[in-house]
Formats: C-alpha cells, structure tokens, sequence
C-alpha cells in the first residue's frame, strides 16, 4: 500500500502506518484512522440467468462485475443500491424489492492506496431481461449469463468470487 508520509496537522514527514488501520504522528499526536468503508452489490436476476458488468477501468479493468458501490455519507445501502443501478445501467429499481443476501469484507485497491470494506450484496429480480445503452466509462459492456456458465474466476474482486461460489451452491 502507498503509504501517507506527511501529517496533515503539524506537516512533518513524521506519520507512522501501523499496517492494519491507522496513521498517527509521533510529533504532534494525529490519528487518521484507514475504517471501513460500505459497498453494494446487487445481482440482478431473471430466472436463472444474472446481468453482470464489464469493467472499463482499473482496479480489473475488463473483469467481471456486479452493478454497485460506495455508499455515500447520509445514505442507506439500499438507497446507494438505486443509485448505483441508475447510474451504471439506467435502471429504476423499487427499493422495497431488494434482497439483501450477506456481506464480506473485500479490498479495494485504488492508487496504490488498500480500502478495506464490507461489501453488502442484494438481488433484484426482474420479470424480462433488458438491455442498457452504456454511454458511461466505468463499464465496457453489460451482459447476461446463464448462472450454470459463470465461471467465478472471471469475476473482478474476491468478495464477489466467494459471494458467488456461495450462491451458485444454493
């Protein structure tokens, strides 16, 4: 992980990682604690075929993903799913047909900096199948797949991996 060197408050080259959680400067006594941080991921589903995402972007570039992330301060995890749905696909979901499944810890890397997060994972069954335009660049294409033909190492992250050695067992 790129480590932080600099202390925010007293600015000295002074911040020690203590290699799980925080950074903290010996001069001045700043902490800046590394929490984690809340995901969403949600599996759309129509019968026994899902609608995964390609990334279009690092981290995995052209890996595998489900439609999700961050959750936003003041905001519920079903609140970030809808608005991730719409913001990737497009799709308007009913907040009250989400299911939520499980969560796993997972990290994100970004910049050579490690987010430790939990990952929370819905399902959203829909009654057809549809088709997005993706005029946005965090994802190449979208595409559904036969549950029975996922092949989970085609998968981007491996909270998401395990999330669906689980599922496809169920």
């Amino acid at each position: 992980m790129k480590l932080l060197k600099y202390c925010p408050s007293c600015g000295k080259e002074s911040l020690h990682w203590d290699g799980e959680k925080k950074w903290s400067c010996p001069n001045c006594g700043f902490t800046l604690y590394n929490n984690v941080a809340g995901a969403v991921a949600v599996i759309i589903r129509h019968g026994d075929d899902i609608y995964l995402t390609r990334r279009n972007r690092d981290p995995k570039k052209g890996k595998l993903d489900l439609a999700g992330g961050f959750v936003d301060p003041g905001e519920s995890a079903e609140e970030a799913c809808k608005r991730e749905l719409f913001e990737e696909l497009q799709l308007d979901v009913d907040i009250s047909k989400l299911k939520y499944l499980t969560s796993l810890p997972n990290v994100y890397q970004y910049k050579e900096i490690d987010y430790n997060t939990i990952d929370l994972f819905y399902e959203y069954r829909v009654a057809e199948k549809f088709e997005v335009n993706l005029e946005l660049s965090e994802i190449s294409e979208a595409i559904w797949i036969p549950l029975r033909e996922l092949n989970t190492e085609d998968i981007a992250f491996d909270s998401q991996k395990k999330f669906f050695k689980d599922y496809l067992n169920k």
